[in-house]
C-alpha cells in the first residue's frame, strides 16, 4: 500500500512533465488511468510510463467518447492535463465542466508558460521556459554561453515536481473542505522558484549578475569540475573551511603558500594550481584518496557508472521493474513505500466498471477486440 493508495487519477496523455507527474503519483500508490487519443501512442515503455493501471484510447471530439471520459473523471480525485490553455475547454473537459460535475476534483494543469500572460498560447520547451525565468543565464562559465541543464530544471524540477506538490496540497485541502480546485503549474514559475536562494543572495549583494563569478557557478575554484590525467572529471565542492583544509591536504598542498580561500583576487592562482595538480592523477585515483575524508570531492560518473557505484547499489537507487534500468522512486517513505511498477497496456472493461463506469461507457473506452476469423474448411 502506497501513501496514495485509493487516490484515483485521470491523466490526459501528453509529453514531458505531464507523464512524469503521473509516474510520481503512480509510484506512490495512486491508481492512474492514462487517456490517449484514438490511434495515439501506446503507454510509453520508457520509465516515465511506469505504474499506471493502464491506458484507454478515445476521441474526445466524439460525444460518446467525451461522455465516457467525463464519467471516468466524475469518479476521480485528480485530473492531470498538459494541453495549451483553452484546448481542454474546447474539448469539453475543461475545469469548469469537470468541477461542476465533481466538486472535490483536483484539476492540475501542466504547462510551460502558465494559463495566462502574453506567452501563454505560445509553443515552447524547457530551454525556453528557463531562459525566460532567468535561470538559464547562470548555467555558464565566465565569458561563455549558457549550457542547457538537459531538461531537468524546467520540465521536471520546475514543472512536474511543483505540479505534484500542488496536487498533494490541493488533495489535503479537498479532504478538509470538500472542495477541489485548479492547480496552475507553469515551468517558468517553478524554475523561478527554484532560484529563490540566488535571488536572496543577490538581495544581499552576494551574487554577481554575470555567470561564472560566484560561489556556486564555477566562479570559485573550490566549487568546480576538474579534468584528471585520464581525461575524466572530478567534482569539488569544498566550501566550508574544514572541508577546504581536507581538500588541500588530499592534493598535497596543505603546506604550500597559497592565497586565502575567500580571497577573490587569488582565485585565478588557486584555480591554476588545482588544475595542474588534479591533472597528475586519474579520476579513480583521486576518488580513492578522497573517499575516506570529508573534503566534498567525488568522481563525475557516467550513467552506467552511477548505477554501479557502491553507494547507489547499497541504497537500491536504481531498479529494473520491466527489465530496463531506471531510478527508483524518491523520496523514500518507510511506512508506505513507493514502488516502481511495470508500464501497463490497455485498460479492460472490467477495471473500468470497477472504477464505476456503466458497461456501455466502459465499452467505449475499452472496446472488445474483434473475434478471430473462423478457420476455413
Amino acid at each position: 500500500m502506497g501513501a496514495l493508495d485509493g487516490v484515483r487519477v485521470v491523466e490526459l496523455a501528453g509529453i514531458g512533465p505531464g507523464p512524469f507527474v503521473g509516474m510520481m503519483l503512480a509510484d506512490a500508490g495512486a491508481g492512474v488511468i492514462r487517456v490517449d487519443r484514438t490511434g495515439g501512442a501506446d503507454m510509453p515503455s520508457m520509465a516515465v510510463g511506469r505504474g499506471r493501471l493502464g491506458t484507454v484510447e478515445v476521441d474526445l471530439k466524439d460525444p460518446a467518447g467525451r461522455a465516457a471520459v467525463l464519467a471516468l473523471i466524475d469518479r476521480a480525485d485528480v485530473l492531470v492535463e498538459g494541453f495549451r490553455p483553452g484546448v481542454a475547454e474546447r474539448l469539453g473537459v475543461g475545469p469548469d465542466v469537470c468541477l461542476e460535475r465533481n466538486s472535490r476534483l483536483v484539476y492540475a494543469r501542466m504547462t510551460g508558460w502558465g494559463q495566462d500572460g502574453p506567452l501563454a498560447p505560445r509553443a515552447g520547451h524547457d530551454i525556453n521556459y528557463i531562459s525566460i525565468s532567468g535561470v538559464l543565464h547562470s548555467f555558464a562559465r565566465a565569458g561563455e554561453r549558457p549550457v542547457p541543464p538537459l531538461n531537468l530544471v524546467g520540465d521536471y524540477g520546475g514543472g512536474a515536481m511543483f505540479c505534484a506538490f500542488g496536487i498533494l496540497a490541493a488533495l489535503l485541502s479537498a479532504r478538509t473542505s470538500g472542495r477541489g480546485q485548479v492547480v496552475d503549474a507553469a515551468m517558468t514559475d517553478g524554475s523561478a522558484t527554484l532560484s529563490t536562494f540566488i535571488h536572496g543572495m543577490r538581495g544581499l549583494g552576494g551574487w554577481a549578475g554575470e555567470p561564472g563569478a560566484n560561489l556556486l557557478d564555477t566562479g570559485a575554484p573550490f566549487y568546480d569540475v576538474y579534468t584528471t590525467a585520464d581525461g575524466r572529471y572530478l567534482s569539488v565542492g569544498a566550501i566550508e573551511p574544514q572541508f577546504y583544509a581536507l581538500f588541500l591536504a588530499g592534493l598535497g598542498l596543505d603546506g604550500e603558500e597559497l592565497p586565502a580561500q575567500m580571497d577573490r583576487a587569488g582565485w585565478p592562482r588557486l584555480r591554476e594550481r588545482f588544475t595542474a595538480v588534479i591533472a597528475e592523477r586519474t579520476r579513480d585515483e583521486w576518488a580513492a584518496i578522497f573517499e575516506p575524508v570529508d573534503a566534498c570531492v567525488t568522481p563525475v560518473l557516467t550513467w552506467d557508472e552511477a548505477a554501479e557505484h557502491p553507494h547507489n547499489v547499497a541504497r537500491g537507487t536504481f531498479v529494473h521493474p520491466d527489465g530496463t534500468r531506471q531510478p527508483a522512486p524518491a523520496p523514500r517513505l518507510f511506512g508506505t513505500p513507493s514502488v516502481a511498477r511495470d508500464a501497463s497496456g490497455r485498460v479492460d472493461a472490467e477495471l473500468l466498471e470497477a472504477w464505476g463506469l456503466a458497461p456501455e461507457q466502459a465499452a467505449v473506452l475499452a472496446p472488445k477486440p474483434a473475434p478471430e476469423p473462423a478457420p476455413e474448411g
